[in-house]
């Protein structure tokens, strides 16, 4: 399994931080611009990656102001599992994204790259977004 992860801390409460969280209809706003055709529910998101690969995600686990966990679904390429992390730091929120995937020999070495940069676009993204 190959593990990527980004932290930031976010100068807003953690309950602001979860309440985006935790509905999928504003993770759009955090993805980069090679994702295209985003479309998402409460519960699960779907998109194109550069046309080249569809991916279907879902929250698995909600806990509030802690925590939420997403897991592809629909036959993805390859497992894999993201897991937004927040800790209450006073009046901020310090902020983990990790994602953890498992794909085999050659494709972990072709998505390495992309993966860590994903997760360092969408943690800065959550905090430009959440700025106060």
């Amino acid at each position: 399994m190959a593990t990527f992860e980004s932290k930031i801390a976010i100068n807003r409460s953690v309950n602001d931080v979860y309440q985006f969280l935790a509905d999928f209809n504003n993770h759009g706003q955090l993805m980069p611009d090679n994702v295209q055709n985003w479309s998402a529910s409460y519960d699960e998101a779907g998109f194109m990656v550069q046309n080249t690969v569809r991916l279907s995600l879902q929250i698995t686990e909600r806990i509030e102001n802690q925590a939420v966990n997403i897991t592809a679904i629909n036959n993805p390429p390859f497992p894999v599992q993201l897991h937004w992390s927040l800790i209450a730091n006073g009046e901020s929120t310090d902020v983990t994204f990790t994602i953890n995937a498992e794909p085999g020999g050659l494709m972990k070495m072709m998505v390495s790259g992309p993966l860590q940069k994903l997760a360092n676009h969408e943690v800065s993204s959550l905090a430009a977004l959440l700025k106060s």
